[in-house]
């Protein structure tokens, strides 16, 4: 079955691709890829997978912080990418879509676990010995991605698209289904919301 071939095609893709945005394909050979994948050819799916599966592991990651988690998301967009497959229509490129359904899976997993994350405090520093610059450093690393964990969800993904995984305005917009100045708006509304919750966690003036 097509959604089985498209699972074994992903496994053991989200830790050995090289994580980069994904580049356009031209829409002619897209639809052509779409078309032969649904027929059930596995060159095709193998294609299709090995495109998409680490761009979609590692937004997801950022959005969830959680390897597994990510790589459950990426299975299921996959999964429904089998579905939809047959009956594709090239409104987007296909992996704009995929996207569109990575991010709305990874907010349902954070709507089931806003409460929890928020509750959690930053890491405390460690005052026992070690290297304390690296240390310093990652736990400063870690405070961003808390940070980042309570925007709300939308800024959340517009600035793991933009400024985490190096999407242009444009991809990240389709991606979003906004326009580039509604994506620069909740761009710069993410920013200042990220400086403030960094800036009570450091004890200073909100």
């Amino acid at each position: 079955m097509l959604g089985q071939a498209l699972i074994a095609a992903g496994r053991g893709l989200c830790l050995s691709e090289k994580q980069r945005p994904l580049g356009r394909m031209p829409a002619d050979r897209d639809a052509d890829q779409i078309k032969r994948a649904a027929g059930g050819d596995p060159a095709a799916i193998r294609a299709i997978v090995v495109r998409n599966t680490a761009p979609l592991n590692a937004l997801a990651y950022r959005m969830l912080r959680s390897q597994e988690d990510a790589e459950e998301v990426v299975q299921e967009t996959f999964l429904r990418a089998w579905k939809a497959l047959p009956n594709w229509k090239p409104n987007a490129q296909l992996s704009t879509w995929l996207h569109r359904v990575a991010l709305n899976l990874c907010y349902d997993r954070l709507r089931k676990r806003r409460e929890h994350v928020m509750a959690e405090p930053p890491d405390m520093v460690d005052d026992g010995p070690g290297p304390h610059g690296q240390m310093e450093r990652q736990q400063d690393i870690e405070r961003v991605h808390a940070a980042i964990a309570q925007l709300p969800e939308r800024q959340q993904a517009a600035l793991s698209l933009c400024a985490l995984e190096g999407y242009t305005n444009k991809m990240a917009a389709d991606i979003l289904e906004i326009s580039i100045d509604a994506l620069e708006s909740l761009l710069s509304r993410g920013r200042r919301h990220l400086r403030k919750i960094l800036t009570e966690q450091a004890g200073g003036p909100a």
